[in-house]
């Protein structure tokens, strides 16, 4: 009877030790960002206002967190309406067609560093990419919530996706770069 409750107790203590914690991004302290070069001397800047992430880690470091995003294409904000409904269009993103943007992949931490790695899809082609991480450390909020923040740094060609509007200036340069930094601060919550 004694080795029984024993082997429970180990069995039990086990599989807390192995369990996953689920993490979804706060929205209202979280941001998906992108830049890319206009006419070669300045830099476009947007975001992507509807977005979702879910996180699944068995490791308190997030090492080896399952990552799962989605960007509702249609939400794309440059502080321009006019390029939005541009960069809505088939000479980019064509929401209609490809509404979603997808990232799934894991967070891998080498010594103090993190990446972000996985498969990256837009327009219906997925790319493996690897994007830089700085873990900000997880805490607990005035109102008990355990939150982890994250900053996430990234380039993309938009060209290997099917963006390939392009034009050129009088000197030559192109008017949107093909080069997309990616720049996201993101705010999870562990799930209650």
């Amino acid at each position: 009877m004694k080795k029984l409750s024993l082997l429970s107790a180990l069995l039990f203590v086990a599989g807390i030790s192995h369990s996953q914690t689920t993490w979804i991004v706060d929205k209202a302290h979280s941001n998906i960002g992108f830049s890319v070069s206009h006419m070669v001397i300045s830099e476009t800047e947007g975001n992507f206002k509807d977005f979702d992430a879910l996180v699944s880690s068995k490791a308190e470091d997030f090492d080896g967190a399952d990552v799962e995003f989605t960007a509702q294409v249609a939400s794309i904000d440059t502080d321009n309406a006019k390029r939005d409904e541009h960069l809505k269009g088939d000479d980019f993103f064509n929401a209609a067609k490809y509404p979603q943007i997808k990232f799934k992949g894991k967070i891998k931490k080498t010594g103090t560093k993190y990446q972000l790695v996985g498969d990256f899809t837009m327009r219906d082609v997925t790319k493996k990419v690897t994007f830089d991480v700085k873990y900000n450390g997880t805490i607990k909020d005035p109102w008990g919530n355990i939150k982890s923040g994250f900053k996430i740094n990234g380039t993309v060609n938009r060209q290997d996706y099917g963006l390939k509007w392009g034009a050129l200036t009088e000197a030559g340069g192109a008017v949107v770069g093909d080069e997309v930094d990616i720049v996201c601060n993101v705010e999870l919550q562990k799930k209650a």
